[in-house]
């Protein structure tokens, strides 16, 4: 495995249409990766609008199997391509009338390596995620992938502590979070969340958020997407916060050692005292 790893983040605008979206995101991966990008991960549900602002069946046609839809079959491509690990979050079909937000993950030699599906599935005003997605229920992968353990976590579920420290003890080295997250609702979460996540579980987070208002909802998407490393440091700036952009940067695989030395929270850890935290 690397001790350095060039990893890369990708925000951008809804085009209007999803063939000019992938395309657009196409570009911004091919940008990255003439930066040394070994690794990248999209926005969330990357290649459509935000749809879940309103609850409307017509949305349902942008399902997709994974991982034998277009979708992937092109980014497979890409990957093999580019030489570059992609995280490629989707609106998964599994079987008719059962859906899911997914996030697959593509190796950097094209290879499929698996899918994590989103556990946690908000309900509330421009969020009417439950309309459109059945919780996730394939547990919290952790994939080996050319650049190391890699894990996803998928926008709200960021908010559930629960789920970046089962990456964590999976022995995820990078965990992305694809999400589409508005700047009345939660802004100043973001400025917090992931690099606390990152302090706890001792590993690199990648924070991803879509850009903009969108005709479909007043929700204004403020990008801002960043890497946070174990010390709950930002690793260079965050991106802008009203265009399209990509974060490429170099993530010290040495610092996990270094932390997880200093501050020997998985040695310290009393899951015998845990038992209340399952409890439903």
């Amino acid at each position: 495995m690397a001790d350095v790893v060039r990893a890369a983040l990708v925000q951008s605008r809804w085009t209007g249409e999803v063939a000019s979206m992938i395309e657009a995101n196409v570009a911004l991966a091919r940008q990255a990766a003439a930066q040394g990008a070994q690794v990248l991960c999209f926005q969330e549900l990357f290649y459509g609008p935000y749809f879940c602002q309103v609850q409307d069946p017509q949305y349902y046609q942008l399902v997709e199997r994974v991982p034998d839809g277009p979708t992937i079959e092109r980014m497979r491509a890409l990957a093999a391509e580019l030489h570059m690990v992609l995280v490629v979050p989707v609106y998964e079909e599994e079987q008719p009338g059962v859906y899911y937000n997914t996030a697959a993950v593509i190796d950097a030699d094209g290879r499929y390596l698996g899918k994590y599906r989103k556990h946690h599935i908000p309900q509330v005003k421009g969020f009417w995620e439950k309309f459109y997605f059945r919780p996730g229920n394939l547990g919290y992968p952790v994939f080996q992938t050319a650049v190391g353990p890699i894990g996803v976590y998928i926008c709200y579920d960021r908010h559930f502590p629960e789920g970046w420290r089962a990456l964590g003890l999976a022995g995820a080295r990078i965990v992305f979070n694809p999400s589409a997250t508005s700047r009345g609702l939660s802004a100043y979460l973001w400025q917090l969340e992931q690099p606390a996540a990152a302090v706890a579980n001792e590993y690199f987070v990648g924070a991803i958020n879509r850009v903009g208002v969108e005709p479909l909802g007043d929700n204004d998407f403020y990008g801002g997407s960043y890497f946070a490393d174990p010390r709950g440091r930002l690793v260079g700036e965050a991106a802008s916060d009203t265009d399209d952009a990509v974060v490429v940067r170099d993530l010290d695989m040495a610092v996990l050692e270094e932390v997880r030395q200093l501050w020997a929270f998985y040695r310290d850890r009393r899951p015998d005292s845990y038992g209340t935290l399952s409890a439903p």
